[in-house]
Protein backbone atom coordinates (compact mmCIF):
# COMPACT_ATOMS: atom_id res chain seq x y z
CA UNK A 1 0.00 0.00 0.00
CA UNK A 2 2.64 2.15 0.74
CA UNK A 3 4.03 2.40 -2.89
CA UNK A 4 0.55 3.05 -4.11
CA UNK A 5 -0.13 6.03 -1.75
CA UNK A 6 3.59 7.23 -3.14
CA UNK A 7 2.25 7.71 -7.17
CA UNK A 8 -0.92 9.92 -5.07
CA UNK A 9 1.89 11.90 -3.54
CA UNK A 10 0.98 15.08 -5.53
CA UNK A 11 -2.84 14.23 -5.64
CA UNK A 12 -3.35 14.55 -1.68
CA UNK A 13 -1.22 17.60 -1.61
CA UNK A 14 -2.65 19.31 -4.27
CA UNK A 15 -6.44 17.72 -2.88
CA UNK A 16 -5.05 18.93 0.90
CA UNK A 17 -3.84 22.66 0.56
CA UNK A 18 -6.82 23.39 -2.21
CA UNK A 19 -9.26 21.85 1.08
CA UNK A 20 -6.66 24.03 3.99
CA UNK A 21 -6.81 26.72 2.02
CA UNK A 22 -10.92 26.99 1.03
CA UNK A 23 -11.68 25.92 5.07
CA UNK A 24 -9.34 29.48 5.67
CA UNK A 25 -11.71 31.31 3.56
CA UNK A 26 -14.37 30.61 4.89
CA UNK A 27 -13.31 31.56 8.31
CA UNK A 28 -12.36 34.83 6.49
CA UNK A 29 -15.65 34.96 5.15
CA UNK A 30 -17.32 34.64 8.40
CA UNK A 31 -14.88 37.42 10.45
CA UNK A 32 -15.86 39.43 7.50
CA UNK A 33 -19.73 39.21 7.99
CA UNK A 34 -19.58 38.47 11.49
CA UNK A 35 -22.08 41.99 11.55
CA UNK A 36 -24.74 39.67 9.25
CA UNK A 37 -24.38 36.87 11.56
CA UNK A 38 -26.98 38.02 14.32
CA UNK A 39 -28.93 35.99 16.29
CA UNK A 40 -32.02 35.82 14.42
CA UNK A 41 -30.22 34.08 11.73
CA UNK A 42 -28.13 31.69 14.01
CA UNK A 43 -30.16 28.78 12.39
CA UNK A 44 -29.44 29.64 8.62
CA UNK A 45 -25.50 30.04 9.61
CA UNK A 46 -25.63 26.86 11.69
CA UNK A 47 -27.43 24.82 8.65
CA UNK A 48 -25.69 26.70 5.73
CA UNK A 49 -22.13 26.96 6.44
CA UNK A 50 -21.28 24.13 9.42
CA UNK A 51 -21.31 21.39 7.29
CA UNK A 52 -19.63 22.81 4.40
CA UNK A 53 -16.66 24.01 7.00
CA UNK A 54 -16.85 20.21 8.29
CA UNK A 55 -15.91 19.02 4.79
CA UNK A 56 -13.29 21.17 4.10
CA UNK A 57 -11.44 19.79 6.86
CA UNK A 58 -12.70 16.30 6.01
CA UNK A 59 -10.65 16.89 3.04
CA UNK A 60 -7.69 18.22 4.48
CA UNK A 61 -7.67 15.34 6.97
CA UNK A 62 -7.91 12.39 4.90
CA UNK A 63 -5.36 14.55 2.74
CA UNK A 64 -2.93 14.47 5.63
CA UNK A 65 -3.55 10.60 6.73
CA UNK A 66 -2.44 9.40 2.92
CA UNK A 67 0.48 11.65 3.23
CA UNK A 68 1.31 9.65 6.78
CA UNK A 69 4.78 8.09 6.05
CA UNK A 70 4.37 3.86 5.97
CA UNK A 71 0.80 3.92 6.82
CA UNK A 72 -0.77 0.64 7.89
CA UNK A 73 -3.66 -0.44 5.05
CA UNK A 74 -6.06 -1.23 8.25
CA UNK A 75 -5.60 1.62 10.29
CA UNK A 76 -5.69 4.09 7.20
CA UNK A 77 -8.72 2.31 5.86
CA UNK A 78 -9.96 2.66 9.49
CA UNK A 79 -9.67 6.09 10.01
CA UNK A 80 -11.52 6.67 6.69
CA UNK A 81 -13.87 5.00 7.99
CA UNK A 82 -15.07 6.97 10.74
CA UNK A 83 -14.46 9.96 9.10
CA UNK A 84 -17.00 8.90 6.15
CA UNK A 85 -19.29 7.77 9.15
CA UNK A 86 -18.73 11.14 10.53
CA UNK A 87 -19.48 13.12 6.95
CA UNK A 88 -22.61 10.84 6.49
CA UNK A 89 -24.42 12.18 9.98
CA UNK A 90 -23.42 15.46 9.22
CA UNK A 91 -24.73 15.71 5.56
CA UNK A 92 -27.64 13.43 6.55
CA UNK A 93 -28.52 16.18 9.62
CA UNK A 94 -28.20 19.32 7.08
CA UNK A 95 -30.14 17.63 4.89
CA UNK A 96 -33.03 16.79 7.16
CA UNK A 97 -32.83 20.64 8.61
CA UNK A 98 -32.52 22.02 4.94
CA UNK A 99 -35.44 19.95 3.98
CA UNK A 100 -37.50 20.39 6.92
CA UNK A 101 -36.80 23.92 7.59
CA UNK A 102 -38.43 27.37 5.51
CA UNK A 103 -34.90 28.31 4.55
CA UNK A 104 -34.40 27.40 0.98
CA UNK A 105 -37.11 25.49 -1.66
CA UNK A 106 -34.12 25.37 -3.55
CA UNK A 107 -33.32 21.23 -5.13
CA UNK A 108 -29.34 22.75 -5.96
CA UNK A 109 -29.42 23.47 -1.89
CA UNK A 110 -30.76 20.23 -1.22
CA UNK A 111 -28.27 18.49 -3.66
CA UNK A 112 -25.32 20.62 -2.52
CA UNK A 113 -25.50 20.54 1.20
CA UNK A 114 -27.00 17.12 1.51
CA UNK A 115 -27.09 14.74 -1.05
CA UNK A 116 -23.88 15.01 -2.88
CA UNK A 117 -21.68 15.03 -0.09
CA UNK A 118 -23.55 12.34 1.62
CA UNK A 119 -22.81 10.47 -1.60
CA UNK A 120 -19.14 11.56 -1.18
CA UNK A 121 -18.80 10.22 2.03
CA UNK A 122 -20.52 6.97 1.51
CA UNK A 123 -18.07 6.53 -1.58
CA UNK A 124 -15.38 7.18 0.93
CA UNK A 125 -16.58 4.36 3.38
CA UNK A 126 -16.95 1.97 0.24
CA UNK A 127 -13.39 2.98 -0.45
CA UNK A 128 -11.77 2.05 3.36
CA UNK A 129 -13.76 -1.37 2.40
CA UNK A 130 -11.94 -1.24 -0.64
CA UNK A 131 -8.68 -0.39 0.89
CA UNK A 132 -9.03 -2.46 3.84
CA UNK A 133 -9.68 -5.95 1.58
CA UNK A 134 -6.87 -4.39 -0.09
CA UNK A 135 -8.61 -4.28 -3.46
CA UNK A 136 -6.61 -1.74 -5.45
CA UNK A 137 -9.42 0.53 -7.19
CA UNK A 138 -9.73 1.67 -3.43
CA UNK A 139 -7.41 4.58 -3.57
CA UNK A 140 -9.08 5.70 -6.93
CA UNK A 141 -12.51 5.31 -5.22
CA UNK A 142 -11.09 7.56 -2.31
CA UNK A 143 -9.86 10.27 -4.57
CA UNK A 144 -13.22 10.10 -6.62
CA UNK A 145 -14.61 10.69 -3.36
CA UNK A 146 -12.86 13.58 -2.25
CA UNK A 147 -12.81 15.29 -5.71
CA UNK A 148 -17.02 14.93 -5.18
CA UNK A 149 -16.43 16.47 -1.76
CA UNK A 150 -14.67 18.89 -2.84
CA UNK A 151 -16.57 20.28 -5.86
CA UNK A 152 -19.97 19.84 -3.55
CA UNK A 153 -18.26 21.80 -0.57
CA UNK A 154 -17.23 24.73 -2.55
CA UNK A 155 -19.91 25.15 -5.33
CA UNK A 156 -22.22 25.46 -2.99
CA UNK A 157 -24.88 27.62 -4.05
CA UNK A 158 -25.40 29.95 -0.84
CA UNK A 159 -21.56 30.70 -0.57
Amino acid sequence: MVAELERWHDFYVLVGTAGATLLGLMFVAVSLGAGYLSAERRMGTRTFMSPVIIHFTCIFFVAALALVPGPRADVFAALIGVTALVGVGVASYATIKIVRGDMTNYLEDYLAYGLLPALAYFAMLAAALLIFAEHDIGLDVLAGALLLLSWSASATPGI
